[in-house]
């Protein structure tokens, strides 16, 4: 019997599989940040366990997060259905399938439509051999003790027993290795292609505005168009990092300008958002992403503003502009760096005081956003949950040099972004 569970044991850790870090898996919630209306917001549609069914959709913003229309379509048979969602007022909307949907979202004038699949759990094969294994047993044990009762030697009663007591071993075995046992792919998932490694190319972008030549002080939109670098067709494979399809961190060449929002998937490979520079110059951009069975990518682009700068100097410190460590932020305090004077290439710390009750933004209490003063190096940490008043982030600075820094945290009042420098001797 020993040998019978240690076999078993042995087959289970062959066929079980470690699972892929971006699997879609039901049961989920699905959570988008979007930057759309001049707000900023994250849309959640909550997971479904049967279809036809109702799918819930909700929005977690700020004050000024505005309603929005909703356009459920289903890819395959193109039934559509709509809806109105805003914060504290859900929207439900009924799929009659699993599989792939589009979901447009309107507000303001803009539109962003969001691919995603509906997933429900259909259980997994080795319930059957857990539930069936404990329900042979239960017999077994039932028609052992029957045969011992009437069988004077017991030998039959021995053996039926043994056989429940192996079925009862497997069984618990099997949960036991439950974490590590390959999960089936639940109804409506992507099919995955077999017989090919994992991977797929970088992703090739162009940066422009509409319109092509902004003017300090008038809203433009900032465009993304991305394209496959092996086929040159659009990448409209994009997977959910850090509860965006895409970060877009845009700053200006002197770092007194700094946006991090949330572009609308417009087309298949286009990301588009509406900004507006207060200032003329040249403005850096950088987006995060990750495609299907790939790994993160930082994508650089730049644009040219034309135009004046305004009058009021007071417009131009909306602009969010870097301070020196450890000049006041409002009431919150100052900035610390330990050590003071950091060094090339080794862990710092930078800790940044915070005014309000803190929330959860993309999945973090706070986020850290560097970026080298000649603009050749952009990099993002996040904080982890420091208990109290004030965020910690740990960061290594790769080279000697002037850093601009930007932190962000979020609470009921809106987003909270703290500039500031940080010098690298050599």
């Amino acid at each position: 019997m020993i040998r019978l569970v240690c076999l078993v044991g042995l087959l289970v850790l062959m066929l079980a599989s470690p699972a892929a870090a971006h699997d879609v898996k039901a049961g989920a919630d699905l959570r988008i940040a979007q930057t759309i209306a001049g707000a900023e917001l994250t849309l959640v549609v909550k997971a479904t366990t049967r279809v036809p069914g109702p799918l819930r959709v909700e929005v977690i913003g700020f004050p000024s997060a505005p309603a929005l229309d909703l356009r459920l379509r289903s890819v395959a048979d193109g039934r559509v259905v709509n809806g109105t969602v805003a914060q504290g007022r859900p929207a439900q909307l009924r799929v009659e399938e699993t599989g792939p949907h589009e979901l447009t979202v309107s507000a303001g004038g803009e539109n962003a439509v969001i691919p995603f699949r509906v997933l429900v759990d259909r259980g997994s094969g080795w319930e059957f051999l857990i539930y069936g294994g404990l329900f042979v047993a239960g017999l077994l044990l039932v028609g052992g003790l029957l045969t011992g009762a009437y069988n004077r030697r017991g030998r039959s009663a021995f053996v039926v027993t043994g056989v429940a007591a192996a079925g009862v071993a497997v069984a618990a075995l099997i949960v036991i290795l439950d974490p590590w046992l390959p999960a089936g792919s639940p109804d409506g998932a992507e099919p995955r292609p077999t017989g090919s490694a994992l991977g797929r190319p970088y992703v090739q972008r162009v940066v422009t505005t509409v319109p092509a030549g902004p003017l300090a002080g008038e809203e433009f939109v900032a465009r993304v168009d991305l394209f496959d670098g092996s086929t040159g067709r659009p990448v409209d494979d994009l997977t959910i990092h850090h509860e965006a399809m895409a970060h877009l961190v845009v700053t200006s060449e002197d770092g007194r300008y700094f946006r991090h929002v949330h572009p609308l998937r417009t087309a298949p490979g286009r990301l588009e958002v509406r900004l507006r520079a207060d200032r003329p110059g040249r403005y850096l951009t950088y987006v995060e992403l990750e495609r299907t069975d790939s790994g993160g990518q930082l994508l650089t682009g730049a644009f040219t503003v034309t135009g004046s700068a305004p009058a009021d100097p007071a417009t131009s410190a909306k602009s969010v502009a870097p301070a020196d460590p450890g000049a006041p932020d409002g009431a919150a305090g100052v900035v610390t760096v330990t050590p003071a004077v950091p060094q090339a290439g080794r862990a710092a710390t930078v800790e940044v005081p915070t005014s309000g009750t803190l929330r959860p933004w993309l999945g973090m209490a706070g986020h850290l956003i560097v970026r080298g003063a000649d603009g050749q190096f952009l990099g993002h940490v996040h904080e982890m949950g420091t208990p109290g008043n004030r965020l910690r982030f740990t960061f290594s600075f790769p080279v000697p040099g002037r850093y601009f820094a930007w932190a962000q945290y979020a609470t009921d009042r809106g987003i909270t972004t703290v500039p500031f420098t940080v010098e690298v001797p050599r």
